[in-house]
């Protein structure tokens, strides 16, 4: 079950959680995007999927807290993170207000002029300090940001509040997970869901989760031959789930195997099939 989040929390002294009002079965309770700061210019962490609720929304917290908006950073290129900021753009222009600057990691997919951002690179506002931590694997262009005044990071799509994320590569991935752990964060502000209070047991349980996952292939292909389609080993894995999800698993399943392939453990052979490398086998 989800938890239930107000529109507008804060969350600490430095950090103010603002809902994107886009709740669906990817982006849980709605894309996660932050005010950060304690003084009256702040940086807003991601915009949402560009709803014009959540311009309204954003727009009188600003206003209710006489707040303006200096610099906007944003963890990957997906709509639901980035689809906002055209209209606060707009909204700011419409005020004749200085218009903030945009922050991101280069991506080819990328709609409008960012100021590019690079690993360690550090922005800072009244009582914040981010500093850009690289963490590929959801996308290729995913960054998360560490708060050095909390030792707390924003995950983006990293590490999600409630559930599991996705991943376009796996290695690239769990490096990334790595990478945070070793950062030693005390929590996690996820880009969806509820703030993660004990960031390392949370990493150290994603991380396992890939593993067991991996090791769960192995020994399936062990068990039928060493030659086996991502969709048959679906079929053994997910024999107990509803038979509409076997789709996105098979996805999974594949970038599991492209990982493998990558580490030299299995081979993709022609017509869909993968043979395991006998010193892998269980």
């Amino acid at each position: 079950m989800r938890a239930e989040l107000p529109p507008v929390t804060q969350l600490t002294d430095i950090v103010t959680r603002i809902l994107g009002l886009n709740p669906g079965s990817f982006t849980l309770q709605g894309t996660n995007t932050y005010l950060i700061g304690t003084g009256k210019s702040r940086i807003l962490l991601d915009t949402g999927e560009g709803k014009p609720s959540y311009l309204t929304l954003l727009a009188s917290t600003l206003s209710l807290h006489q707040l303006t908006i200096s610099d906007i950073v944003l963890s990957h290129f997906h709509l639901d993170h980035v689809g906002g900021v055209s209209d606060i753009i707009s909204y700011y222009g419409s005020n004749n207000l200085p218009l903030p600057r945009i922050h991101k990691y280069p991506h080819a997919e990328d709609k409008f002029k960012c100021q590019p951002l690079e690993d360690g690179q550090v922005i800072k506002t009244e009582g914040a300090t981010l500093r850009v931590v690289t963490t590929p694997g959801h996308t290729e262009d995913h960054i998360a940001f560490f708060l050095e005044e909390e030792r707390t990071i924003f995950s983006g799509d990293c590490v999600l509040g409630q559930g599991t994320t996705v991943f376009t590569d796996l290695k690239a991935y769990m490096d990334s997970l790595l990478k945070m752990k070793s950062l030693q964060p005390t929590k996690i502000y996820p880009g969806h869901g509820p703030v993660v209070q004990d960031a390392i047991s949370k990493l150290d349980e994603y991380y396992r989760h890939r593993v067991e996952r991996e090791n769960q292939i192995i020994k399936v292909m062990t068990h039928f031959g060493g030659t086996m389609t991502a969709r048959e080993i679906v079929e053994v894995i997910y024999k107990d789930y509803p038979k509409n999800v076997w789709k996105a698993a098979e996805r999974g399943i594949i970038i599991h195997l492209q990982k493998l392939e990558e580490e030299g453990r299995v081979e993709r052979l022609d017509g869909g099939k993968w043979v395991l490398k006998s010193e892998a086998k269980c």
